[in-house]
């Protein structure tokens, strides 16, 4: 039943906005051009929506909104449900389009489809608990507790997991009852416009899932958070970009998900496994090339077992291949864009003038000017900008140090807090890094942490609120009191 091609998931070029149920051009019949990083070719012409579109979009879902507030749960979870088989009976195609609009090699794409698609599945059964409590006041009256709908959302998702951060907002909105407007990044709308595809075909009543693509993100977002019927704001991307729509949150008291920016440590004690420590940071740097909030930003490797580290690190970096995605032999694919690629090579440039080592890599790549060599740094000064800044991209860059204390330290030692990573083998360090490390999500002799199943979420300047797990599906609901008297 679900057996489509690519052409037959994507609108139209050129008619890629999704308001009320259809799928149609912006009004002022702009596009922007949707290319391939491997090769710079034009894959897709997308429909530039402003301010105006946002708003019938906002329009629609309005109109939905009581509507499917009322639909019951199993409503819910079937079109959920169905969705999800959906996807992944074309699996295949989802990877490929992912692989050609963002980089990503097609092996780790397959592996998005499953992880989104866990989200799918994990809130088509959330929505079926609806969790509430009665109970007494200690006068003896009843009191009851339930959860409603938010109501009207703007899902903001970013362009490193197009599949994944769709899933991991929509999902759980639909399962708790709002409807959405989606603002999908401008450098890979075409995954989200595939899901949506798979939505509506999956049963969601129009006006329930709204899509606006567009090249110009604040025309969207000034529109839709000065109208007080928008009631909700799921954000992933920059810290800077959270804060200022935070911001404008403010006005209307909106409410906020906020996943920001990651610097996250990797902190390998004097007595890890440390082959096992290797296979981690390759899986926590190099997954997506690193470009992932969860990326291992910082390794800090203790004296006694840093050499050894290294040089294991060293030969398993020289053994990746470079190239495009669709070719099954590759693990490092383009960067994003250019400007990616000229941070990261400044980043490195100015880390070795500061007194870091270059092991391997730390150049372009002779494969294109979107290529960055994986690259492997040692004795990196913790006040370079590549120990302190977000690298997004395929740099390892390793810190050492002596004691435990300053281990979890310099760990600690930065304004964000969004993932954190540990090998040791011993219980009281496992135990001191889960008390101290100021982190949302904390992996412990594992270099993977993120799953459907679980929160995900930062402190400090990571952001607020939590994503996945039983915890999701509050960011979509209000809480009420209610006393009842007899």
């Amino acid at each position: 039943m679900w057996k489509y091609k690519v052409e037959s998931l994507l609108p139209q070029s050129g008619t890629s906005l999704f308001i009320d149920g259809q799928w149609r051009a912006a009004d002022s019949g702009r596009v922007f051009e949707v290319d391939n990083p491997a090769d710079g070719s034009t894959l897709y012409q997308a429909s530039d929506g402003d301010g105006q579109e946002a708003l019938a979009a906002l329009d629609s879902a309005e109109r939905a909104q009581e509507s499917w507030a009322q639909s019951t749960p199993q409503e819910r979870r079937d079109i959920l449900q169905t969705a999800y088989e959906a996807l992944m009976d074309n699996k295949e195609i989802f990877a490929e389009l992912m692989t050609r609009e963002m980089g990503k090699s097609f092996k780790q794409a397959l592996g998005e489809v499953d992880y989104g698609g866990g989200f799918l599945k994990w809130f088509s059964e959330e929505a079926m608990r609806e969790y509430g409590r009665t109970f007494r006041l200690p006068d003896g009256r009843k009191g009851l507790v339930t959860h409603d709908p938010v109501g009207p959302c703007y899902l903001i998702t970013p362009w490193n997991f197009p599949l994944a951060m769709g899933t991991r907002k929509i999902g759980p909105a639909l399962a708790a009852g709002d409807t959405v407007v989606v603002k999908p990044a401008a450098m890979t709308p075409l995954t989200t416009l595939a899901l949506v595809e798979i939505l509506r075909q999956a049963g969601v009543p129009k006006g329930v899932v709204n899509v606006i693509t567009t090249s110009h993100s604040s025309h969207i977002s000034d529109a839709l958070f000065a109208d007080h019927r928008l009631r909700k704001v799921s954000f992933t991307g920059s810290t800077p970009v959270g804060v200022k729509l935070m911001k404008q949150a403010a006005d209307n008291v909106l409410r906020t998900s906020m996943e920001l920016g990651g610097n996250a440590p990797f902190v390998v004690f004097d007595d890890a496994d440390i082959d096992a420590a290797v296979d981690g940071v390759m899986l926590a740097k190099f997954r997506n090339y690193g470009e992932a909030c969860t990326s291992a930003n910082r390794i800090l490797v203790q004296k006694g077992v840093a050499d050894q580290f290294v040089a294991k690190v060293k030969e398993r970096i020289e053994a990746l291949v470079v190239g495009d995605g669709m070719d099954e032999a590759t693990d490092i694919g383009p960067l994003i864009d250019v400007k990616a690629v000229d941070r990261i090579g400044h980043l490195v440039d100015e880390a070795v003038s500061e007194g870091a080592e270059l092991i391997v890599g730390g150049h372009r790549d002779e494969h294109g000017e979107r290529y960055f060599q994986p690259t492997l740094l040692d004795r990196v000064p913790r006040q370079s900008r590549v120990y302190t800044e977000e690298i997004f991209g395929p740099v390892l860059a390793v810190s050492r140090f002596d004691s435990d204390e300053e281990g979890i330290q310099a760990a600690n030692d930065t304004p964000y807090g969004l993932a954190a990573y540990a090998y040791t083998s011993s219980i009281k360090r496992s135990e001191l890094m889960q008390r101290r490390s100021e982190s949302g999500v904390l992996a412990i002799n594992s270099g993977v942490l993120s799953d459907a199943t679980v929160p995900f979420g930062g402190v400090k300047q990571s952001g607020v609120g939590r994503e996945g797990g039983a915890e999701g599906i509050f960011e979509y609901m209000t809480t009420k009191y209610t006393l009842l008297v007899p």
